[in-house]
């Protein structure tokens, strides 16, 4: 993919990309994001304005939706609602599974301690192993149900030796406290509320059970014809990226509001954070198709799919 060039990259104001000489362009479209509060990149570049900026010269709106989690947020990328949108690994499979047109446009470099299982401190369990016949929440489709599902397989056990709950994170977090179930699997900063809200005990994070990729993703339909936007948009994407690393108390403080969590609960997910996002390889895709295959065997995606055939070029 051919990336828009960037004039400045890590600089608090937004980059001025190149843009051409013509113009606003007319009625070229709206780039419809749909975002977390995960996805601390776009956050921040929503809080500042840059998309609407930067995107304007090319002749895009820009619209925003918020979802819980990526599932529901690849549910709106199949009917259209979102074009662009920023979730886990597990979501683009179970969306190209259904047969939504989803391709992926660029991926975060691994992060595997932004996500775990865990249990209560005062709870007898002290390993994977030992959540046989107990219950726990996760949000079904999500990247920490493959990271809940490896981390089983990894221990010895069967997917069937547990009780998964499949539940939205505000919903899980509710039964978690409420002792309704045994476990939550989550990521952050779900993790790290949890964290400050109850003492915890981590069975395990993501660090070699799975790579624990984000991936930013689009329909086909629109990355055909509006290959632009995506291009403008991953530029920025990666200028806001590239100054987290040595800003994150500013940038915990910036969107503490807009994502409604304490500055301090946002710093301890992005001290665990690494930071970077690079265009779609083919080992990337091996790891999803690694996902899709693993899913079709257990059951949970109908039908066997071919990951590459999702890849945005």
């Amino acid at each position: 993919m051919k990336r828009r060039a960037l004039l400045q990259t890590a600089a608090i104001a937004a980059p001025v990309l190149a843009m051409p000489a013509i113009g606003r362009a007319a009625s070229a479209g709206t780039l419809k994001i749909g975002y977390q509060k995960s996805s601390t990149a776009l956050v921040l570049i929503k809080h500042r304005g840059w998309f609407e900026k930067n995107l304007a010269p090319l002749g895009y709106d820009v619209t925003w939706a918020e979802f819980p989690s990526g599932p529901p947020m690849l549910e709106a990328l199949s009917a259209n609602a979102v074009n662009f949108a920023y979730t886990g690994e597990t979501p683009p499979i179970f969306s190209q599974a259904s047969g939504t047109p989803v391709v992926y446009a660029a991926n975060s470099v691994p992060h595997p301690h932004q996500e775990a299982v865990f249990v209560k401190a005062s709870s007898p369990i002290t390993s994977v192993a030992e959540l046989k016949g107990k219950s726990v929440a996760v949000a079904k489709g999500s990247s920490s149900h493959y990271l809940l599902v490896a981390a089983v397989l990894k221990a010895g056990l069967q997917f069937t030796d547990i009780k998964p709950v499949y539940l939205a994170p505000a919903d899980a977090r509710a039964a978690f406290q409420t002792n309704a179930v045994d476990a939550w699997a989550i990521w952050d900063p779900f993790w790290a509320a949890a964290q400050a809200a109850t003492p915890t005990r981590t069975l395990t994070d993501a660090a070699g059970v799975v790579p624990n990729h984000d991936f930013y993703l689009s329909r086909r339909d629109f990355a055909e014809a509006h290959g632009d936007a995506l291009n403008a948009a991953i530029s920025q994407l990666r200028a806001i990226d590239a100054w987290i690393p040595a800003n994150r108390p500013a940038a915990a403080s910036e969107i503490a509001a807009n994502v409604g969590l304490p500055a301090p609960v946002l710093l301890a997910s992005f001290n665990r954070a690494v930071y970077g996002i690079e265009k779609i390889t083919p080992p990337v895709l091996a790891d999803q198709q690694k996902i899709a295959d693993l899913f079709y065997q257990l059951h949970l995606i109908p039908s066997p799919i071919t990951v590459a055939d999702a890849a945005w070029s």
